[in-house]
This record gives structure tokens, sequence and C-alpha cells, in this order.
């Protein structure tokens, strides 16, 4: 990932971990089938902070407890306002394309099973999310990191154009 995120180091926060995807992986060596898993997790504080990791092991707890650990390697922090996100952004990693809209109160997460767990661990409430072209869980997780962190706050946008913050939401 590059530098311009906003990195955070996961010794300050309380962090929740989700499973995404288990995978079982066959090597066929002369004595036989050798089995081993592949696990991709997500960990996030549901405050706008999210991190993504891949473990791989012989057993599936092995796989799981090496994910997490790498994903907290990763973490970065994204813009979470009022419960949704502060505006329509897509995101693209490989042949997956997300597209991220933020939606009214009570609407609650509307995206499908990679999406859903990255946008709940990141703290998001209410959003509408489409995945489009590949559902390859690796591929729809980095994607949807990748629309997040193009998010950018109101006080950034405020700060970047040298306006109010009133005249980011007027026009």
């Amino acid at each position: 990932m590059n530098k311009r995120y906003n990195r955070v180091r996961a010794t300050d926060i309380e962090l929740k971990d989700r499973l995404v995807a288990v995978n079982r992986v066959t090597k066929v060596t002369k004595g036989g089938r050798h089995f081993s898993f592949a696990a991709i997790v997500v960990v996030g504080n549901e405050n706008g902070v999210i991190g993504q990791g891949l473990g791989k092991a012989n057993e599936v707890a092995d796989a799981i407890a090496k994910g997490i650990e790498d994903a907290k390697k990763n973490l970065i922090k994204v813009p979470v306002m009022k419960g949704t996100i502060p505006h329509e952004q897509e995101g693209k990693f490989g042949g997956a394309r997300v597209f991220l809209k933020p939606a009214a109160p009570g609407t609650g997460v509307i995206a499908g099973g990679a999406m859903r767990a990255v946008l709940e661990s990141v703290g998001v409430k209410n959003i509408l999310a489409k995945s489009k072209g590949s559902s390859n869980p690796h591929n729809v997780v980095k994607a949807t990191i990748d629309a997040l962190t193009k998010m950018r706050d109101p006080i950034s946008v405020a700060k970047q154009r040298g306006i109010s913050l009133e005249k980011v939401f007027n026009g």
C-alpha cells in the first residue's frame, strides 16, 4: 500500500477480527495429497480503522491466527461520518470492482459477503454497495479497502480547496 494512506498502529486500539473466507488448498506429491488452508481475515475497531490479512497454515486455526497478525500490520484510517461514508466512491483491485454509496439512517449495510465484513469492521452502519466483476474474496476485500482509502472527509476537502466547511456542503 502507498504511503499516502493514514497508517495506524495496532497497539493503540482495540480490534475485532472477522473471518472472510477459508480456502482449502491441495498440493499433490509423490506420497499423495497434502492439504493446507488459506484464511482471509479483516480486523477493525468499528470506528474508521480497517486492516486486511492473509494467513496460510496446515490447520484452519493457525491460518486464521496468522491472518489476524498480518491484518494488524497494515491498518489504515478511513473517514466514517454519522454511520455512513462521506460520498460515493468506486474501488478496484484485479478483476474486482466495487461501488459504495452513502445511505440514510436506518438503511443498514446493503452489501455482499466479503464487502459486508469489511464495511461492518470499519464501523459503517448504513451503506449501499455493489460488487461488479470478479467475486474472488481476496480481490473484493482489497477493492473495498481501495475505495475506502480514496474517501475524503469534508474537513480535508475544505482545506484543500481553501474554503469554509459550510461552502463544501452548500456548493
